[in-house]
This record gives structure tokens, sequence and C-alpha cells, in this order.
């Protein structure tokens, strides 16, 4: 009897939108493009607010809601709508572009830890490179070796510290602006409408990449669409709020952070410890000394801890999801006694650890927290071409689906808008090749241009591999029996 009154628990939208927020933007994705574009910044994301977040997000929000019963997931969308072959290279390229993500993620847990302890920006005096590269795949080991204990109870931690980061952002901002509207000074001089013109150069549109990598993962939320009570009305909502609540934090983050810092001479580490500065710098405006930088830590290291469990259950999730099997060798995917796919996660650990061992031919930590980082400015706008790629096939093909929610009714000015996201994706991922931190020209420049390529051709190019494995695998199987 109770069995018949129990009712199904359901997401409200709103709770949705925040899940989502918090996966794809924490206030350390601002300072990124920040140091790259100075001010200028704040044009670029009024144009992608405009021209790219919302449209990506509105598309997302059509094909989650073509596929309400079908998991969801990005790989599934591209089976639907172009078959199996391409369903499985969204799911390798989903996968593989998470690998820079899981040890940037490491790399941040560390330096959280060392503002913790040290209170300061002198973790590089503590620790050589080696030691740095040897810590970060320890936490990542530590976490494959303890995924079985987690549980849900991570995606409540996440949803918390996301949270938390989201508020500590909305903090900086109104604090920011009310030193400015209390006379304190304002570190960008002169601080008028010149400041903010974008010097477009080949530097500009490499770097815009990372702008693309600091939004992306509109589509996660399409995982979670059968928790809602009315997905078809719902979903859309919980999209618009994820794109209005990315829109006040980069915009209005990236004027704060020309409050306070100095944006035509900006610390060469700001990628790494950029974030700690600003609230380091703001409680002392403030008078509290080093609070708000301590909350901030804290803040940082429980998002960031939460993201890392997550991003280590979910991509090794990937590589034996529906669409991936068929083209993966069965060793590959085998689990063990508690369910879990022991191999996939010595093979992540495997691959984190060439990445890591490559980075550690940089001469310092800042360099190698920013080559990093900006490798995610290349495979992770490539990942989200798919997004795009999925949605002009199922535009192209409309009359095979029905769509509760319809964004653009007119079909050639939605395959316009999907093609121009598509374009831009794929451009501004080829140009982020190009390193950022070295002179064009320089040996560094020329190093990091060759790390970014071979990660790329060996993050992406042992998707080829899988198949034929799994074709040797069968024949092998057959030749025996």
């Amino acid at each position: 009897m109770d069995d018949l009154n129990t009712q199904p628990k359901y997401m409200a939208w709103p709770v949705l939108g925040l899940l989502v927020f918090v996966t794809v933007i924490g206030f350390e994705n601002i300072l990124y493009p920040f140091q790259n574009q100075g001010l200028s910044v704040v044009f670029s994301w009024i144009f992608l607010l405009l021209a790219y977040i919302i449209p990506y997000a509105l598309i997302s929000a059509q094909i989650g809601t073509t596929f309400t019963h079908e998991g969801g997931g990005l790989a599934t969308w591209v089976r639907h709508t172009s078959g199996d072959t391409l369903g499985y290279w969204t799911s390798w390229m989903y996968w593989s572009s998470t690998l820079p993500y899981l040890i940037d993620v490491s790399n941040s847990v560390i330096v959280a830890f060392s503002w913790l302890i040290l209170g300061n920006n002198t973790l590089d005096k503590h620790m050589s490179n080696e030691w740095f590269g040897i810590l970060t795949f320890a936490v990542i080991l530590v976490f494959i070796i303890l995924e079985n204990l987690f549980s849900r109870s991570l995606e409540v931690m996440s949803l918390i510290g996301g949270a938390a980061m989201f508020l500590m952002g909305v903090l900086f901002v109104f604090m920011a602006a009310a030193g400015v509207a209390k006379g304190f000074p304002i570190a960008t001089q002169p601080f008028n409408l010149a400041a903010f013109k974008p010097h477009f150069s080949i530097h500009y549109f490499s770097t815009t990449g990372l702008l693309i990598f600091a939004t992306s993962g509109a589509e996660l939320g399409a995982t979670y669409i059968g928790q809602l009570r009315n997905p078809k009305k719902q979903f859309p909502k919980a999209m618009w709020m994820l794109a209005l609540m990315t829109g006040f934090l980069v915009i209005f983050g990236s004027l704060s952070l020309g409050v306070f810092f100095n944006a035509n001479h900006l610390p060469d580490d700001l990628k790494m410890n950029g974030a700690y500065y600003a609230f380091q710098m703001l409680g002392e405006q403030w008078g509290v000394g080093k609070l708000f930088m301590y909350m901030f830590a804290g803040t940082q290291l429980i998002f960031m801890l939460a993201q890392l469990a997550v991003l280590i259950d979910a991509s090794s999730r990937v590589l034996s999801a529906d669409t991936a099997i068929q083209y993966m060798p069965k060793w590959l995917l085998q689990k063990n006694k508690q369910g879990r796919p022991i191999h996939s996660y010595i093979f992540t650990a495997s691959l984190c650890l060439f990445l890591l061992l490559m980075s550690s031919t940089l001469p310092n930590i800042n360099s190698v927290f920013n080559w990093l980082l900006n490798l995610n400015g290349i495979v992770s706008p490539y990942k989200t071409c798919w997004v795009f790629f999925a949605f002009l096939s199922l535009r192209l093909q409309q009359d095979k689906f029905e769509s509760s929610y319809v964004f653009i009714k007119n079909k050639k000015g939605a395959l316009f808008v999907g093609g121009w996201c598509f374009l831009f994706t794929f451009v501004c991922a080829t140009m982020g090749f190009m390193p950022q931190e070295a002179v064009f020209g320089s040996a560094a420049f020329d190093h990091q241009l060759l790390m970014n390529v071979v990660s790329v051709i060996v993050l992406f190019g042992l998707g080829f591999v899988m198949p034929l494995l799994a074709r040797f695998e069968l024949k092998h199987h057959h030749s025996l029996s």
C-alpha cells in the first residue's frame, strides 16, 4: 500500500539551473580570459552572451526536450541524429577532453591548500615542478581508489560548494561596486570606454577558446531532465536561468577585477593565484585582513574536491556508455566485484600521468598551471562542437523528431545560428593551439606549441585505436573458438 502512495521526487527547475551553473563556471573562470584580454574582455563577454551563450543554452534546451526519455547525454543526442559511429566519437572526445580539466582541478586543489596553509603565493618556493606533478597525480589516484566510497552525497557537496562559489562571486561584485561608490581608487586607469575597446589580433582570437571553455557545459543539464516534473516547459527555463547567471557573473565579475587589478599590467600568475589576490585585496580594502581570502580558499577547496569526484566517476562511465561499448575492447570495460570499470580508471590515470610528465618539462609551477589550463581551451571547444553538430543534424531532419521546445521556428534561421555557433567554436578551438604566455618565434613558444599538438593527437587519436583493438579482440576470440 505504501508503494502506491509514494510520489516520485522531482527536481525544481531553479535547482537544475543552479546545479548546471556550478559545473559550468566558477569565480576563477573569469580570471583566465581577463589575464589574456584585459578590460576588453568585457566587450568579448557581452558579445558572447548575446551571440553564443544564450543560443548555446537554448540549443541545448531544444535537443534536451527532444530526447527526454533517452537519458540525455550529448553522445546519445548524436547517436540518435547521426548514427552509432559518430555517437562513439562524441563520447570519446567528451571523455578525453575531461582529462586536462581533471588535472586542472587537481592543480587547483593543491593551490587552494597552499593558500589555506601558507596564506600567500609562495607555493613555488616550497615545492618543485616535479613535486607539484607528483602531488597532483596523488590527488587523482586517491580519488580513483576511493571512488567506491563516493555516493550521491557528493552531488549535494558540489551543489553547496558551487552555490557558495556563486555567492562569493556576487559578494565580490557588490563589495567592489560599494568600494567605488565610497570613493576607493580604481586600479585600472583610464577606466573609460576606450579601455574596453578590443584589440583584434591573432593573440586575441587564440585566447577566445578559453572563454568558450569557461562557459561550456549547458548540455550537462540533459542528464537530469528526467527528474523534472514537466521537462518540456521547465528545462528551457533552467537553461535561460543558466545563461543569465553566467552573463551576470562574467560581465560584472570582469568589471570588478578591473577595479582591483591594473588591467594594463597584470601579474604573471593571475590565472593561478588571481582569485586569492582579489579576495585578499577586497578584505584589506574593507579592513578585515585576509578573511575574504580564507573564505574563498575554503569554498574553492570544497568545490574542487566535489568536482574531482564527479569528474572521475562521470568520465569512466562515459567509456562504458551504450554509444561506446561496441567500439571499445572488452578488457577496458571490465568491471570489478563492486561493478566499477577498474581498467578504465587505470587508463584514465595513465593518460593523466602522460600529460603531467609533459608539463614537467616547463620552467615553473605557474607555467605548468597555465599550460594545462590553456590545453582545456583547445579540447573543450572541440568537444562543444558536437552540441551544434547534433542541433544541425536534428533541424535538417526535423520531420523525424518531435521537439516540444523549438529554438528559432524558421528552419533556415535555426541552421544559420547553429552553423555560426559550430564554426565559431571550431575556429576558436583551432586558434587555441597558439601558446598564450610565450612570445611568437621564441623557444618557449615552439615548445608549448609542440606540447599542444602532441597532447591533442594522443587524447583524440586514441579514439581511432580503440575500435581497431576491439576488432582485433573479436577476431582473436573467433579464431580461438
